[in-house]
């Protein structure tokens, strides 16, 4: 697929969310192009990912920190940690949705509050949570994990040709023993394997950055350097 035929549009720097007393900013797709889930599964693949109807990657002055990473599904193995992880989220039923609703803006907002006080970069009112999350272009799905009725977590995920994008998960922080942060990426990449998908792109891995730092547990992972997916071999 041909990606030189794309207009990117630079952006103005901010504030970096990974690496503190740097800035950073993003070359945008132009909104007028047509994307849609081929094209967009192409996009992954040189770097990109979305925040609502957007599609970007970081163009940051002097700074190429932030790596695209992604789980080869085939070939993955659930660690010990990961293994107990399973076990104890195994009463979760999983079940998609197309739509986000009021059940999950209120799930997120109890998330906000424990996971990220003081507020940041993620929106906290209900119109840019839709705008933030959702998108009218590409094939979302929001992933419910429920233990019967109770919402757990919600993971949305795009699906493209080639696996998932997981775009963001927020989870009920009541239940820190779960690790439920864990067990939606596990689900992710059980669910793409069984579906014969090759990949769960996880977004950037940012070397430094404590944040980003348990993308490191997924293995094989592979890492977008220099154009090049290379398989991650630091610990």
């Amino acid at each position: 697929m041909n990606l030189q035929s794309v207009r990117l549009l630079l952006g103005s720097a901010h504030g970096c969310g990974y690496l503190p007393q740097r800035s950073a900013r993003s070359a945008f797709v132009d909104p007028a192009f047509p994307l849609d889930s081929r094209f967009y599964g192409a996009l992954l693949d040189q770097g990109f990912r979305r925040s609502g109807n957007y599609a970007y990657r970081p163009m940051c002055l002097g700074c190429r920190a932030c790596l695209s990473a992604r789980i080869v599904c085939a070939e993955f193995a659930p660690n010990r940690s990961q293994r107990r992880c399973l076990r104890a989220n195994a009463d979760l039923e999983l079940r998609i949705q197309r739509e986000l609703n009021d059940e999950h803006y209120a799930l997120y907002r109890r998330y906000l509050r424990t996971r990220h006080p003081g507020g940041g970069m993620d929106p906290d009112d209900a119109e840019a949570f839709d705008e933030f999350l959702g998108c009218s272009w590409g094939h979302t799905e929001f992933w419910e994990f429920r233990s019967e009725d109770e919402l757990m977590a919600v993971a949305v995920v795009d699906a493209v040709p080639r696996g998932y994008s997981a775009v963001y998960t927020f989870y009920a922080p009541e239940y820190p023993a779960r690790g439920l942060g864990t067990y939606v990426i596990l689900s992710q990449v059980q669910r793409a394997r069984a579906r014969g998908l090759p990949y769960v792109y996880l977004g950037y891995w940012v070397p430094g950055s404590a944040r980003m730092d348990y993308k490191k547990n997924f293995r094989p992972l592979e890492i977008l350097s220099d154009g090049v997916w290379r398989r991650l071999t630091e610990r």
